[in-house]
C-alpha cells in the first residue's frame, strides 16, 4: 500500500530548515578493503559537511592481553598499524579534510566509547565483511554491537555495497523502515533532515506481520513527519506486509535508495544472540549504506 501526503497538507506546514551535524566524524578501520570504502563513504560526507574525521584502530584486546606474548610482537603490531595509516595518509585520500588518526590498545567498544565521548563525535563510520557463521566487523566484534550501543548514528557500509561514493554525498532517495516503536521520532528527525538537506525523496516503509489496519499506520506515519519541514518532494507513505528484512531491502531497491535510515534496540551484550537481528540482516543485505539510530 503507497499514500502521498497530499499538496494541501503539506502546504499547511511553515517551512523552516532542520539540519544535522557531522563536524565530526570516528571512522572504526581494520585496514581491509571492506573499511577503505567505509572510509571513502566517510570521505564523501566529510566534503559535504565540513568534518573532521578521526581514523581509529583498535589493537585487540584478545591478542593484547594474551600471556603468551612478549613486549617484541605487541610493538611488531604497533608497527605495522602505523604502517597501515601512513599508507592510507599517503594515497592523498584527506587531501582537503582534517583528520587525526587514533591508534588504541585494548577491547573494541569501551575505546570506542570512550573516544566519542572525549571528542564529541557526530556519526561513527564502521564496515562489516558480513559474511561467516559468526559474522563479524574489525577485531572479532559484531558491527551490531556498535550500532546496537552508540549514543550517536552509526553509518554501516555492508559487503552489498558495490557503488563507488561520490566526491560529495548525493542522496537522491532515502528509505526510513520503520517500526513505529519507541525512538521513532529521533529516527524520523535524522531521515527528514537528511531528506532536507539534501533534497531527497523520502519513503516511509512500514512492515506489518499481521493485519493491522492500515489507515491507522499511515496517521502514525504522518506524525513523523516534523513540524515545519521543507522537502524538496513530498513524503511517499508505504505499508508492505511480510518478512520485514525482505520487504526493506526489496523497497529499497524499487525505490533505488542511497540511504536506509533504521532505528536499532539496544542491547546488553556486544555479541551472540543479537547477531542475526533484523537490522544487522539489513546491513549485510542492503546495496546502499544504513544509518543506524539507536532506539
Amino acid at each position: 500500500m503507497i499514500e502521498q501526503q497530499s499538496i494541501e497538507q503539506q502546504r499547511q506546514l511553515q517551512p523552516t530548515r532542520a539540519t544535522v551535524s557531522f563536524a565530526k566524524i570516528l571512522v572504526a578501520t581494520d585496514f581491509s578493503q571492506t573499511s577503505d570504502r567505509a572510509l571513502e563513504h566517510a570521505l564523501s560526507l566529510a566534503r559535504n559537511y565540513s568534518s573532521r574525521i578521526f581514523l581509529t584502530h583498535i589493537l585487540p584486546a584478545d591478542v593484547m592481553m594474551a600471556p603468551e606474548l612478549a613486549a617484541a610482537p605487541r610493538d611488531e603490531m604497533r608497527q605495522a598499524a602505523r604502517a597501515e595509516m601512513d599508507r592510507i595518509e599517503g594515497s592523498g585520500c584527506f587531501f582537503g579534510i582534517p583528520h587525526e588518526v587514533i591508534i588504541e590498545e585494548g577491547s573494541l567498544w569501551p575505546n570506542l566509547d570512550r573516544l566519542i565521548n572525549k571528542l564529541g563525535i557526530d556519526l561513527v563510520v564502521v564496515g562489516t565483511h558480513g559474511k561467516g557463521t559468526v559474522q563479524k566487523l574489525l577485531m572479532g566484534s559484531s558491527a551490531e554491537g556498535i550500532f546496537r550501543h552508540a549514543h550517536v548514528p552509526v553509518l554501516t557500509v555492508g559487503p552489498g555495497v558495490d557503488r563507488e561514493p561520490l566526491y560529495s554525498i548525493e542522496l537522491k532517495n532515502i528509505l526510513f523502515a520503520t517500526e513505529l516503536g519507541m525512538g521513532a521520532e529521533r529516527q524520523a528527525a535524522y531521515a527528514f533532515a537528511l531528506a532536507q538537506e539534501h533534497c531527497s525523496r523520502i519513503t516511509l516503509l512500514h512492515v506489518k506481520e499481521c493485519d493491522d489496519d492500515a489507515d491507522v499506520i499511515v496517521r502514525r506515519l504522518r506524525r513523523l513527519l516534523p513540524c515545519g519541514t521543507d522537502l524538496h518532494c513530498l513524503p511517499l507513505f508505504r505499508i508492505e506486509k511480510g518478512d520485514p528484512v525482505r520487504e526493506i531491502l526489496r523497497t529499497a531497491n524499487e525505490t533505488r535508495a542511497d540511504l536506509i535510515v533504521l532505528g536499532a534496540k539496544s542491547r546488553k551484550a556486544l555479541v551472540g544472540n543479537a547477531l542475526h537481528s533484523k537490522a544487522y540482516r539489513v546491513v549485510c543485505g542492503s546495496s546502499c549504506p544504513v544509518l543506524t539510530i539507536k532506539s
